[in-house]
């Protein structure tokens, strides 16, 4: 095999690489074991789903994704509440910004499935293996096939074994605490309002879903500690149905009434993780690249982000420079540094400010949430960031 570039990964942002250098004229071809995947029968919903930004939507939509996607399983995010450990409170609203939307929420197998069948439509080469050896301009993979390319983009997930093998440089730093993720059914309407709470070193998220025959939905996202996600995953059914919903009550206060567990509870480790993101003949984008805490949504949307700019800059390339030229590849990392930078700042420094129980802390932070509640300009430029834009 031989093409200008091999993105090696499947996932959405491996997948959203290819397709997107593909429709730029790049001869690309994917290295990656080749899964389908399927629509969910009926009111079933992926356990994973994501807070889609007005920025990735916008690049999906240019993709042909978004308009290939089951439109009545993607619900927009008009309004967030989120609340402090306190009395804090801060309310943003989309037509604060004058936008129609604040987010989108979309299941990731939705996605994956619209980007399979994009890959197909147009032909993308797809290698069904995985990486073994890397060295400048081939690899190796565990069936024996030898591939080279220009260029090997990493999009191959947090434990990146392209990475790895190209002795890229990685930080991690464990935060002890677990992601528990499940639907529920709630009594109240969730009135397409995101939720959010901090309590007890917790960070508790409802995110507005479709409707069901059993009543309304959302989405559940905890971040717990990992002594409390473990209780929780341990548990048999008949016992979660009653300890989970009555855990997260303690938390939300009844705010959208009675809960239901309707789907099979989830757990994954949270970290906060920055690589290297290039070489010489290598570039990483998503989760490959970097990794935050899920407090503000927005690791896909910056893995999406990674893609807009590594595909603007190879685009833009001179014409003698090959596309793992590393002075091309420094001009995608240049420009994703400040964003990547700022999120890491930020998720990590929110989370921070609730876990720790100084003896001002408490008041100093909710009485921050309240300021903000009260400066609508303030309002106006986090939901710019949100956005993307």
């Amino acid at each position: 095999m031989k093409h200008e570039v091999i993105v090696c990964g499947a996932g959405i942002a491996g997948m959203a690489t290819a397709l997107a250098l593909t429709r730029a004229g790049v001869d690309v071809a994917l290295l990656a074991p080749k899964k389908v995947s399927a629509p969910m029968p009926g009111e079933q919903y992926h356990p994973r789903v994501y807070a889609i930004s007005e920025a990735s939507q916008a690049l999906l939509a240019s993709l042909g994704i978004w308009g290939a996607m089951s439109q009545e399983r993607i619900t927009p995010v008009d309004a967030m509440q989120v609340h402090g450990d306190r009395d804090g409170q801060v309310v943003l609203d989309a037509w604060q910004a004058a936008k129609p939307h604040l987010a989108w929420i979309v299941e990731s197998g939705e996605i994956e499935r619209a980007l399979f069948q994009a890959l197909t439509i147009y032909g993308v080469p797809w290698l069904d293996d995985t990486l073994a050896a890397w060295q400048p301009g081939q690899v190796t993979t565990t069936g024996g096939v030898t591939a080279q390319a220009q260029l090997f983009i990493g999009a191959d997930g947090a434990r990146s074994p392209l990475r790895s093998a190209a002795a890229m440089a990685h930080q991690k730093k464990e935060y002890g605490d677990q992601g528990l993720v499940t639907h529920l059914t709630c009594e109240k309407p969730h009135m397409n309002t995101a939720y959010q709470w901090f309590r007890n070193h917790h960070v508790l998220a409802f995110l507005p879903m479709p409707d069901t025959s059993e009543g309304h939905q959302v989405s559940l996202v905890w971040s717990v500690d990992d002594a409390t996600a473990a209780r929780f995953l341990e548990m048999d059914e008949a016992t979660l149905a009653r300890a989970l919903p009555e855990a997260l009550n303690e938390v939300a206060q009844g705010c959208l009434g009675t809960l239901k567990v309707r789907a099979r509870l989830h757990g994954f480790p949270l970290t906060l993780e920055k690589a290297q993101m290039v070489a010489a003949g290598v570039a990483l984008v998503g989760d490959a690249a970097h990794r935050v805490h899920p407090l503000a949504g927005q690791g896909l949307n910056l893995g999406l982000g990674d893609v807009k700019v590594l595909t603007q800059v190879l685009n833009e390339k001179e014409a003698f420079r090959s596309y793992g030229d590393l002075r091309v590849l420094e001009r995608y990392d240049r420009t994703r540094a400040a964003d990547v930078l700022a999120m890491r700042v930020a998720t990590d420094g929110l989370y921070q400010l609730f876990a720790r129980d100084l003896p001002a802390l408490p008041f100093l932070r909710n009485a921050g949430m309240k300021l903000v509640q009260q400066l609508p300009w303030v309002k106006r430029q986090l939901i710019a960031g949100a956005a993307g834009s």
